[in-house]
């Protein structure tokens, strides 16, 4: 029997969920420039939504789940849907810079509690040897979003404006909300855990190790995808009008790797955390040296999507591997620390935009931290081999 045919509906169904928001907050990749001129600022700046999104998700993430965490969860999921649509309208009707940077933040703040509580609700759908691969496949939409959802949003952008792409984001809310409402039941109301009781889970050292390896392992992403636009256009040569193919591109290769990330995670959770970081740094050197290679620099491109995405499913089954009394907390801690490299990707891939390197320079910024995260993961991993020494003695 196939995975699809063993995944539960349900899960689908978060998978739509995280489709709507991945879009809303991966669709300025696509539409960077067309905002910079409009705001008239400059592309460096415009990066600052990145970072006030990410910002949003890293400070806003963990207060909300651990206020959240003491209700039913299939209604704290449309909650948090409700404020995604409200945000994104605000968004789509914005007409300066300080709007859109208070809505980006409003929606930002609805994108940790529900990929948290989500993930740990897709773990409970499934049997125990298929947590990784439900985990996957919920953030399969966060990957479907960068297929579809981004350069769709950029199509969009481009051919009506970038506000219309936020119109369409929302609508996309509003399907998700509608599903969730008619085709998840309620969970069950659990036992609450006091908020000082979830916070201890925070002092395992393991844990603290896993969300570190997060934000160590992921800056590459956001400083090389937030920039592709720029990059793809001055640098490679390819005309804005066709933008979107190259984020159809990495999209694709981002939907392989979650899949592959997923299995490899039931498989062999220790390879797959150290094998797809150091392979996202190889296609980011790869892409810096095929930048004046239209083919070849698509094919680091696709490599990229794939190495990068592969690391999601992995990067939460460490954090929840370690995070088992306050799940929902870890789980969002761990998005939190997503959109901490989020926010340092776009700050750092801003600076190297704006500085005298520019858009060519972005391949290699990007490699730099992810390299630092494998050696830090090389040492975590044998701390855990001589605890296990220790105690077998």
């Amino acid at each position: 029997m196939s995975t699809i045919s063993k995944m539960p509906f349900q899960v689908w169904i978060l998978t739509l969920a995280a489709f709507a928001i991945g879009t809303a907050e991966f669709v300025i990749a696509g539409i960077l420039p067309q905002v910079s001129e409009s705001l008239k600022i400059t592309e460096g700046q415009t990066g600052s939504l990145i970072t006030a999104y990410a910002l949003a998700i890293v400070i806003g993430g963990p207060l909300l789940t651990l206020w959240l965490s003491r209700y039913e969860k299939r209604n704290v999921l449309l909650g948090l849907m409700a404020l995604f649509i409200v945000g994104n309208i605000i968004t789509a009707v914005s007409q300066n810079y300080d709007v859109l940077l208070i809505s980006r933040v409003i929606a930002g703040l609805t994108q940790g509690p529900f990929y948290g509580i989500g993930a740990v609700v897709a773990t409970r759908l499934v049997a125990p040897g298929m947590a990784g691969r439900a985990v996957g496949q919920m953030f399969a939409g966060l990957t479907l979003a960068n297929v579809l959802g981004v350069p769709a949003g950029a199509w969009i952008g481009n051919t009506f404006g970038w506000h219309a792409s936020f119109y369409v984001v929302a609508a996309l809310g509003v399907v998700a909300a509608v599903a969730i409402a008619t085709s998840i039941e309620h969970q069950g109301r659990e036992k609450a855990i006091a908020i000082l009781d979830q916070l201890a889970a925070l002092r395992d050292r393991n844990l603290l190790a896993s969300l570190l390896i997060t934000v160590l392992g992921w800056v590459g992403f956001m400083t090389f995808y937030g920039y592709v636009a720029p990059l793809a256009e001055q640098v490679v040569g390819i005309d804005r009008s066709h933008i979107t193919w190259v984020l159809v591109v990495i999209g694709v290769g981002m939907v392989v790797g979650n899949s592959l990330g997923g299995r490899t995670a039931d498989a062999n959770l220790r390879l797959s955390l150290i094998g797809w970081p150091i392979a996202m740094i190889v296609t980011l050197v790869a892409a810096y040296f095929a930048e004046s290679n239209l083919y070849g620099f698509l094919a680091a491109a696709f490599a990229f999507g794939i190495a990068s995405f592969a690391n999601v499913p992995t990067l939460q089954m460490r954090v929840m591997k370690y995070a088992s009394r306050a799940p929902e907390l870890a789980a969002t801690a761990n998005i939190s620390a997503f959109n901490i490299a989020n926010a340092l990707g776009g700050v750092i891939g801003g600076a190297v935009i704006d500085s005298q390197f520019g858009a060519q320079g972005i391949p290699l910024a990007a490699a730099i931290i992810p390299l630092v995260g494998v050696l830090f993961i090389l040492t975590q991993e044998y701390k855990v081999d001589s605890a296990s020494l220790a105690l077998a003695k």
